[in-house]
């Protein structure tokens, strides 16, 4: 079984796949972090340098590198779901799990990290806040096709939900 976590930046892909692949059931990868090393340079660089365009492409052809696994939790970057049809391509090659959170719960994890994300590197608080509600309303229309949507507010037990362990 292949699980594909989305959501926006912040919302804990990486945090709870990689909690929850310690159960010792799936192998955990995240997609960045995986293009990140093929390519030898940090996703703003490979922005800065070649564009968007190029990212994407490179982006949908990773995830479709690694769906060769079985058994594996991928984190996919927050806007992985939004291009090359990589939601359709994802929801029927494995389960996607949207974390979701509200623009409020993720600018306050994001705060701490603005300097580690160029695209918010230069936002006050209240222009984050906003940022990210204007990026969310953009992205849920694909973010909302996942099959499983969890809370990440609500969730507070570090095991993995019943609702990806049932399936």
């Amino acid at each position: 079984m292949q699980i594909f976590l989305i959501g926006f930046m912040g919302s804990g892909k990486t945090y709870w796949g990689d909690l929850w692949s310690r159960s010792g059931e799936f192998a955990f990868v995240d997609l960045d972090e995986l293009i990140e090393s093929k390519e030898k340079k940090t996703i703003s660089k490979i922005f800065e340098e070649k564009g968007e365009q190029y990212f994407r492409e490179l982006e949908a052809a990773t995830l479709r590198s690694v769906t060769d696994k079985k058994d594996i939790i991928i984190s996919c970057g927050g806007g992985t779901p939004c291009f090359h049809d990589n939601m359709q391509w994802m929801n029927a090659h494995g389960v996607t799990v949207y974390l979701k959170a509200s623009p409020q719960h993720l600018a306050k994890r994001l705060m701490k990290e603005r300097q580690k994300r160029p695209v918010l590197s230069g936002l006050n608080d209240d222009e984050l806040v906003n940022f990210i509600d204007q990026k969310v309303k953009e992205r849920e229309s694909f973010y909302s096709r996942a099959k499983i949507i969890l809370n990440v507010e609500e969730m507070k037990d570090k095991e993995m939900p019943e609702a990806i362990r049932s399936i």
